[in-house]
C-alpha cells in the first residue's frame, strides 16, 4: 500500500509548529474506515525526522498499514517557531498537533499517543486530560531520578560490565584504571543511597498517577540495552502501584532484549514497528 506525505501547519499559542502528515492510499479515497490516528512525539533534543531518521521511517510504515500519521517539531525544535520548553511543557503543542490531525482526518477514531523517552513521558502526562486520545505507545519511557538512574547502573550496567571481554581483556593487559573505576562504582553508590522522599513532584510519582487517570489500552516497548527503559523497569517492584500497572490487562508490555534507546539498526527497528502493528490491529477490532 502507498503512502502520501503533506506539510501541515500548526498554530500553537500565536506560533508556527511544522507537521508532517503520512498518509495511507485508502485515506487518500476515504477509504481508512474508523481507524485511530498516530500522533508522534519525538523525545529529547530532536526534530520530527528523529535519530536515523526512525520517526520517518515509522511513520510510513504505520501508514502504509493503513494508519494516518502525524509528526511534528515541538515549539523550539527543528522549524517550529517559539522557544523549547521541555517535554514537560508540551501540552499545548500537543493539543494543537491533535487539533490539526482530527480537523485533517475527521473520520478517525480517536488518536494514538505513540512516543519515545520523554515524548512517552509527554505522552503519559497529557492522556488522561484529553478524551481524543484512545490509546498510547510508550517506547522506552523517561522516568529519571538521579538515585534511580544511579541504581540502574549499579544493577544492569557494572554487572554486565563483569561479564564484558573487553574489560577483561584490558584487565589482563594492564590498561585497566582500577582507582578511577572504584570512584566511579562509589559515587553511583552514594547517588543510588540518596534515593528522596516520595513526594507529588517526582517524576516516576507523577507519571504513576497520570497512567492510573488513564483508562485506556497501552503498549509499553521496552529495549534491553538501554538504561533508560531499565530504570522505567524498575519502577514495578513486587507490590508496588507500578507492578500493578504494568501488570493490568490494557497494559501489553514487549520487551526487545537487543535493541538500544534509539532501535538503531533496521532489525531493531523494524521488530518495532511489527510490535506496534499487531497491537494496533488488534486496537481496532
Amino acid at each position: 500500500m502507498a503512502y502520501e506525505e503533506r506539510v501541515c501547519p500548526l498554530q500553537c499559542q500565536g506560533q508556527q509548529l511544522m507537521g508532517i502528515l503520512t498518509l495511507p492510499e485508502t485515506a487518500l479515497s476515504q477509504a481508512v474506515g474508523r481507524r485511530p490516528g498516530i500522533l508522534m512525539l519525538v523525545g529529547g533534543a530532536q526534530y520530527r525526522a528523529g535519530s536515523h531518521r526512525q520517526f520517518t521511517l515509522l511513520a510510513r510504515c504505520f501508514a502504509a498499514a493503513g494508519f494516518p500519521v502525524l509528526r511534528m517539531d515541538f515549539r523550539g525544535m527543528g522549524d517550529s517557531q517559539g522557544e523549547a520548553a521541555g517535554f514537560e511543557g508540551v501540552a499545548a503543542d500537543i493539543d494543537c498537533a491533535l487539533d490539526g490531525l482530527l480537523k485533517a482526518q475527521p473520520g478517525l477514531e480517536g488518536v494514538v499517543l505513540w512516543g519515545l523517552c520523554d515524548g512517552a513521558s509527554a505522552a503519559l502526562l497529557h492522556a488522561s486530560a484529553d478524551a481524543r486520545v484512545r490509546a498510547m505507545v510508550l517506547v522506552n519511557p523517561w522516568a529519571r531520578t538521579e538515585a534511580g538512574q544511579a541504581q540502574a547502573y549499579l544493577k544492569h550496567y557494572y554487572r554486565a560490565r563483569l561479564t564484558s571481554p573487553d574489560l577483561w581483556n584490558k584487565i589482563l593487559r594492564g590498561r585497566f584504571n582500577a582507582v578511577a573505576a572504584l570512584r566511579s562504582l562509589l559515587g553511583q553508590w552514594r547517588r543510588a543511597a540518596s534515593q528522596p522522599a516520595a513526594t507529588p513532584e517526582l517524576l516516576p510519582i507523577r507519571l504513576q498517577q497520570a497512567y492510573e487517570r488513564f483508562r485506556g489500552p497501552v503498549l509499553l516497548i521496552l529495549s534491553g540495552a538501554d538504561l533508560t527503559a531499565r530504570e522505567f523497569a524498575d519502577l514495578a517492584t513486587p507490590g508496588s502501584r507500578w507492578e500493578a500497572l504494568l501488570l493490568a490487562s490494557r497494559t501489553t508490555r514487549i520487551d526487545l532484549p537487543e535493541a538500544n534507546h534509539t532501535f538503531s539498526t533496521r532489525l531493531w527497528r523494524e521488530q518495532l514497528a511489527q510490535a506496534c502493528l499487531r497491537w494496533l490491529t488488534r486496537l481496532e477490532r
